[in-house]
């Protein structure tokens, strides 16, 4: 559900729900067209296929849509744990980047909604795709906003989950 009273950045992520990589050895011209747009110096490497795990370019790629610079090093999912301002769990609102703790690694995507063990993310390369999955809290390392921005909104409490399974592992 997208309201208008959400930041442009979660309008730009919600259209791009459905984005999926490309099977096998192909690539995404879309997931390609972000990164080449973006570039290697925002990235911080050489983005060529879409394999490479992507949540930090999808991130960068919506935030930099509302004018928001990227975490340095944009691809990888940590550096976003520092950039921008920290928020606490109570001062959630849509749009936030949460980071998360992930089996080799991390991920990161936006906030848009929390149950009492998870939160609501919508983010890139979840299951291969941008789309909304629930992701257990006690895995969440980093709760950022935007510097500069006003914060919108607050929690949102998501009462319909039965049958969502919580993921364990966005690569």
């Amino acid at each position: 559900m997208t309201t208008a009273s959400e930041p442009a950045w979660l309008r730009a992520a919600r259209a791009k729900l459905g984005t999926r990589e490309a099977p096998g050895a192909a690539n995404s011209p879309t997931i390609m067209g972000w990164a080449k747009k973006l570039g290697t110096k925002v990235l911080g490497m050489v983005y060529n296929a879409d394999s490479v795990p992507w949540c930090g370019l999808f991130v960068a790629t919506c935030l930099a849509e509302d004018g928001i610079a990227a975490a340095p090093i944009a691809v990888r999912a940590k550096a976003w744990a520092t950039w921008g301002i920290a928020l606490r769990p109570e001062k959630l609102a849509p749009g936030a980047v949460l980071v998360f703790e992930r089996p080799g690694g991390g991920h990161v995507g936006f906030y848009v909604g929390e149950d009492a063990g998870a939160y609501h993310v919508l983010g890139g390369n979840q299951g291969d795709a941008v789309t909304i999955t629930r992701i257990a809290k006690d895995r969440c390392i980093a709760r950022r906003w935007p510097t500069g921005r006003s914060i919108i909104g607050g929690p949102v409490a998501m009462k319909a989950i039965a049958g969502l399974p919580l993921s364990r592992n966005e690569a």
